[in-house]
């Protein structure tokens, strides 16, 4: 299953990493004796590392990790105190260097461009933060953010951190539905958005979301607006509020420049809910922390990937997923550079992404390989004429890769030299379980060691570790920045990742580790979709498309996808018999519509089919997997819990029409 390596660290270079200086600080020159210390002893690695981090607290914790409440539920630096927007901007202004330097670079989609240096920073997160107390918002608060990735988006992510406030980042994406379910599930009294931004050259509207996702959750009470486009939008004077008049306050009292003391939080406080889709029910809110999940992204950013102070980052990406907080918080804590670009990577010419690479001098640059998929169609045109020298790092995250077009970023793009750093692990991680460290070759596709302080293993079925077979990828210890529960759901979360076997982590990914320690990510092993690195659970879908008025029953399945990695595909059963083809074709455009309206239009199914039944067990559980086999003609295995064996042959009977 492995492929041999293709790059080999260099020594000078290697000597010179964050991680071997890290590694060598503390006596070791070999990178495996050093990882084996750091998940046989994980007090003593995350101590060293956030000593190493220079992580600022206001008080300093007792100890590193107790479990008293069990490895399920650790409690991380007991006693300490600290903050994490004070550690991604305020610690810095006492650095003359740092303070003056680029916090934020963003661009448009139009061209637009504006930056922001840490201190700059510092005044726009001060006046949010003010202007955020004035309009109630207290410790403990949930606040959503549901904007695109703009300069304001960054300084409200860090004002609600400051505030000791909850932060809900929400996918700029989304439509409205998908939007209420996370903003009124954590109970969220305020939505950070803005009137629309640019996508391939469309104006995405948001505020209109907005107010449906706020009329649509009794928790909200204020909407603040940021005018990103400058173009109209409906207005509820007793609702919504500008963003400009939240920043700069009312008078002189609060001058944007005014400071803002961040509120000292327990390091076990909440900072975020990130919320990620499974298989079943409604979307999980992952609960983390100011000492988790900032720490986990930067120790990440900072040694796997060696993102250095003073280094530039561009991700592309959403504050809505992980890699969007992960962007900010692994630059900042590091003292780096973020660019933010709004829109799509091949807009308007296929030489974009390189271009942003050239214009900010990135250092990182970090991609999806549905990303590399789309664009290497245009061959050279991408990057021919970009001068990319600056690029040390690319980073690629979010789901797995097949063969070609990693070659083709790795040979054409990069020229054989820079690295890919595949990394892989989740929103409930806070980062990487799986990557690339820079001290050792790196091979196509998979991955060449756990990170640092992630005690990962494959076990089979059975629960016995496996070399050389596909396997379940696990977690046998706790680490800094592991989810802190789901909002309001301890069983839930016990469940999902706990019940397996005992006080062992089951992510849910197959995964397959070679004898000579590379490891490759095949799939998950559980239904959630992933499409184009966007988590989606087939609830959500199937829940939905059950909303439509015409719509009993349906079932949502992922097929792989050229571009996408994995699309949806959706069998729904009506609740009356259509006449043969005009009617069903009407009801199939409604269904794409009602999807893509509610969900968005990047979460529209590949295709929808209108059957008879879904296959199920006798006790009613419909069974995706039975379905999947059979649509993609693959042996669906022992059926003999089906009660409607019929209904696998008519899914079959699709699948010479599955690549409509």
């Amino acid at each position: 299953m492995g492929h041999k390596p293709v790059w080999y660290p260099n020594k000078t270079e290697m000597e010179q990493t964050r991680l071997f200086r890290f590694m060598h600080k503390h006596g070791f020159d070999d990178y495996d004796a050093f990882y084996r210390q750091s998940i046989g002893d994980i007090s003593w690695f995350w101590d060293a590392v956030v000593q190493d981090m220079d992580i600022a607290w206001e008080r300093k914790y007792e100890q590193v990790v107790t479990m008293t409440s069990g490895i399920r539920w650790p409690s991380w630096f007991v006693g300490g105190r600290l903050n994490a927007a004070d550690n991604a901007v305020d610690k810095w202004l006492q650095d003359a260097a740092v303070s003056a330097r680029q916090a934020i670079i963003w661009e448009g989609e139009d061209g637009a461009t504006s930056s922001f240096t840490y201190r700059e920073l510092a005044e726009e997160v001060n006046g949010a933060a003010h202007g955020l107390r004035r309009l109630g918002i207290q410790q403990g608060d949930r606040v959503a953010l549901y904007m695109p990735m703009i300069p304001e988006t960054v300084a409200a992510l860090l004002a609600i951190a400051k505030l000791g406030a909850i932060c809900i980042p929400v996918y700029s994406g989304y439509g409205a539905d998908a939007a209420a379910k996370r903003i009124a599930g954590a109970g969220c009294k305020l939505i950070l958005t803005a009137d629309g931004y640019y996508r391939r050259g469309k104006i995405v509207r948001m505020k209109e979301e907005a107010d449906k996702a706020a009329d649509a959750s009794a928790s909200v009470s204020k909407v603040v607006v940021v005018r990103r486009l400058g173009t109209p939008v409906p207005w509820r004077q007793e609702r919504d509020v500008e963003w400009t008049s939240l920043t700069e306050g009312e008078g002189s009292e609060h001058s944007k420049a005014a400071p803002f003391d961040a509120v000292p939080m327990n390091s076990g406080d909440p900072l975020m809910i990130l919320y990620t889709s499974g298989t079943t029910g409604a979307p999980k809110g992952i609960v983390h922390t100011h000492s988790g999940f900032p720490i986990k992204a930067a120790f990440d950013a900072g040694y796997a990937m060696d993102f250095r102070p003073g280094n530039v980052m561009l991700w592309i990406t959403d504050m809505g997923w992980m890699m969007g907080p992960f962007l900010v918080y692994g630059t900042l804590f590091n003292a780096g550079t973020m660019v933010l670009y709004e829109g799509v990577p091949d807009f308007p010419g296929p030489e974009r992404l390189f271009g942003l690479v050239q214009r900010h001098a990135v250092t990182h640059l970090g991609i999806s390989p549905t990303l590399i998929r789309g664009i290497m169609k245009h061959g050279d045109a991408c990057y021919r004429d970009c001068d990319i020298s600056s690029l040390r790092v690319i980073g690629s995250t979010g789901e797995p890769w097949n063969l070609e077009p990693w070659l083709w970023l790795f040979n054409e793009v990069g020229k054989g030299r820079v690295p890919i750093v595949n990394y892989s692990g989740g929103t409930e991680i806070s980062g990487g379980i799986l990557g690339n460290v820079l001290l050792k070759p790196i091979a196509p596709v998979g991955f060449n060691s756990p990170i640092p302080g992630m005690c990962a293993d494959v076990w089979s079925q059975e629960g016995k570790p496996v070399i050389g077979e596909v396997g379940e990828l696990v977690l046998k210890r706790p680490w800094l920045g592991m989810a802190g529960g789901f909002w309001q759901e301890p069983e839930r979360y016990e469940h999902t990742y706990w019940s397996r076997w005992p006080d062992i982590w089951v992510h849910g990914d197959w995964v397959h580790r070679d004898e000579d320690g590379y490891w490759t990510i095949t799939g998950r092993s559980d239904d959630t979709l992933n499409v184009a690195g966007k988590r989606l659970g087939p609830a959500e879908l199937e829940s939905l498309l059950v909303e439509h008025p015409q719509v009993a029953e349906a079932a949502v399945i992922g097929v792989p996808d050229e571009t996408k990695g994995e699309a949806a595909v959706c069998f729904v059963v009506v609740n009356q018999v259509l006449s043969e083809g005009r009617q069903s074709m009407e009801l199939t455009a409604a269904l794409f519509n009602w999807i893509a309206e509610r969900l968005g239009k990047a979460f529209k199914p590949k295709s929808i089919h209108i059957v008879e039944a879904l296959p199920r067990t006798r006790n009613a559980k419909v069974m995706r997997r039975v379905i999947r086999s059979a649509y993609l003609g693959s042996d669906p295995g022992d059926l003999s819990a089906l009660e409607n064996p019929e209904a696998v042959i008519a899914i079959r009977g699709l699948a010479d029409g599955r690549n409509e």
